[in-house]
């Protein structure tokens, strides 16, 4: 999956290292390798492959990474246009 791009520049994605306790939760839970553990604290290594899933952001103890969970979901975009229909990816922002 890596080298996957959705929209450049448009992640909502952030990471406050000072609040980041290193627990690598970010790394585990990425489906898309945006984070690595460095110096024992979380980096972002390549936000514009975050597809703002918020998996990272639910998992994290520490509260030090935050995302707007399907902000950047540009594949509900493409499929909704297809389709004729509205976006939907199925996070949680649909129910909104």
């Amino acid at each position: 999956m890596f080298g996957l791009r959705y929209l450049r520049n448009a992640v909502t994605l952030t990471l406050n290292e000072a609040t980041c306790n290193g627990c690598g939760m970010c790394v585990s839970v990425c489906p898309h390798g945006v984070f690595r553990m460095e110096n024992r604290k979380a980096k972002v290594v390549d936000r514009d492959a975050c597809m703002e899933c918020g998996a990272c952001a639910r998992n994290c103890p520490s509260e030090a990474v935050t995302v707007k969970a399907g902000t950047g979901c540009a594949m509900a975009i493409i499929i909704g246009a297809i389709r004729g229909t509205e976006p939907s990816c199925g996070c949680s922002c649909d129910s909104d």
